[in-house]
């Protein structure tokens, strides 16, 4: 005879199945009651409470342990000089007003989110309510959303000297050389839609229409005068006016774009298209063969310490005629050429290689369509008749089995540089202009440094123990 299914009084407090009970996200009195059959007895089981006030002893300090990043990240920030940020406080000692954020909260906040992979000024907002890290870094000082995204792209110069000054430390403890530079540009995804690209007409009808939205707002009666609603319509009138400039910048941009494309084919430029939202963004083609709104990211890397040591961003989608730009930055920024620079077929051009090598660089570039002529039976390594000696003693260097060596040092420089960036989010960018942009790259590169860093010196305390 088959035996009935045991009592389970819990299910049977609600005779319609669900989910959860009526009362069980909001009343656990519902749990009060086990689930067993009742000949057993009800067990003793250790029940959460969590109506009852608690008094805990507890230091933020004891949160973080000692070997965390965070603590690395705070050490780096104390270490930098920031004075010129102290100096714009309005604030001082014995003066009314509002105490400021600590300038090196701002910082490490971000310096820690980019480690972590963070990229939102929102995101860090919340994290520093809730997570132990961030929680460490503010110590207590309230931070939002608005003033962490102003600082992230409002410290142009002061990105440019951290990233200078923590590399001529390495340089001064022998870490970083500048024998051999590896440079790799990646399309990121700019904040733009691929729908806000219009063309003249549509541009010249949006700016009116912008104008007029903007007129229309400044002269509306206030029929509501209340807080709430003037802050409202300030916020409307700052929207609309962001809206006309965006507008009138992008058909300022018109021209000159219309006359490159015009440039390359005539009868082009009638289609040339530029986005409303993001103007100094174009389409370029990304890595999945597809075409996006996007920047062009370039990295320039020493190859003996993995260190970044130039950082520039374009809105070109090819990376041909970047590499003397990029080399004369890194003379500005440290002082002193690199000997040697490495380059993809990309950067290939003749008038480069040409400057490259009176600068005093020796140039790595592989010649172009080098396959192709092998296949054809013809060595594309010896020099040809309209070669100036700088390209000839290029092409006949890519042909020795010592320069295709150093030449494979490139993608595992460069482009490992580049993943780690993706890695760390830079997969598509949250600020828009070009600028701004640049400032989140120079993030990036000083958190690449950071970490790359911290290795270095550990393995040169290694070494000198041994």
């Amino acid at each position: 005879m088959t035996q009935p299914p045991p009592d389970d009084r819990v299910s049977n407090l609600n005779s319609t199945p669900s989910l959860f009970g009526d009362d069980a996200l909001t009343n656990d009195s519902v749990f009060s009651v086990e689930p067993v059959a009742a000949s057993r007895g009800v067990p003793r089981v250790k029940r959460p409470v969590r109506d009852q006030y608690e008094f805990r002893q507890m230091c933020l300090d004891d949160l973080v342990p000692s070997d965390h990043p965070v603590r690395a990240v705070w050490m780096f920030v104390m270490a930098q000089d920031l004075f010129s940020l102290y100096d714009k406080i309005a604030a001082v000692e014995g003066e009314v007003g509002r105490d400021a954020i600590d300038p090196r909260i701002l910082m490490a906040l971000w310096l820690f989110a980019t480690v972590e992979g963070i990229g939102s000024a929102r995101e860090i907002e919340r994290r520093t309510t809730r997570d132990n890290p961030f929680r460490w870094i503010c110590g207590g000082v309230s931070v939002n959303h608005d003033r962490l995204s102003r600082f992230r792209t409002g410290s142009t110069e002061l990105l440019d000297d951290v990233l200078t000054n923590s590399i001529a430390v390495l340089m001064q403890q022998g870490l970083v050389s500048l024998k051999r530079v590896a440079q790799d540009g990646m399309r990121v995804r700019a904040s733009a839609g691929r729908s806000s690209f219009r063309r003249e007409q549509s541009l010249q009808e949006l700016h009116t229409e912008a104008k007029q939205q903007v007129e229309a707002l400044k002269t509306a009666a206030d029929e509501t005068p209340s807080k709430a609603a003037t802050r409202q319509k300030a916020a409307r009138e700052r929207a609309a006016i962001d809206r006309e400039a965006r507008v009138a910048k992008a058909l300022a941009a018109l021209p000159k774009l219309t006359a490159a494309r015009e440039k390359r084919k005539k009868g082009d430029g009638k289609t040339t298209r530029v986005s409303t939202t993001d103007p100094e963004a174009r389409n370029m083609k990304m890595a999945n063969g597809g075409f996006n709104p996007a920047y062009n990211v370039q990295f320039a890397t020493d190859t003996d310490s993995g260190i970044i040591v130039g950082v520039d961003v374009t809105n070109e989608g090819s990376d041909a005629g970047l590499a003397v730009p990029m080399v004369k930055q890194i003379q500005k920024r440290h002082g002193t050429l690199p000997k040697e620079g490495l380059w993809d077929g990309g950067y290939t051009m003749v008038k480069d290689t040409i400057t490259l090598t009176q600068m005093g660089v020796v140039v790595y570039m592989p010649v172009k369509e080098e396959e192709k002529k092998l296949a054809k039976g013809i060595d594309p390594f010896v020099p040809i008749s309209t070669d100036t000696p700088e390209v000839a003693a290029w092409r006949q260097r890519m042909g020795l089995p010592e320069s295709k060596e150093i030449y494979k040092e490139r993608a595992s420089t460069a482009e490992w540089v580049n993943a780690q960036a993706r890695n760390r989010g830079l997969q598509q960018f949250r600020v828009r202009g070009l600028q701004k942009v640049k400032d989140v790259a120079k993030w990036f590169a000083i958190v690449h440094n950071l970490i790359r860093g911290l290795t270095l010196i550990a393995q040169s305390a290694e070494v000198a123990v041994c």
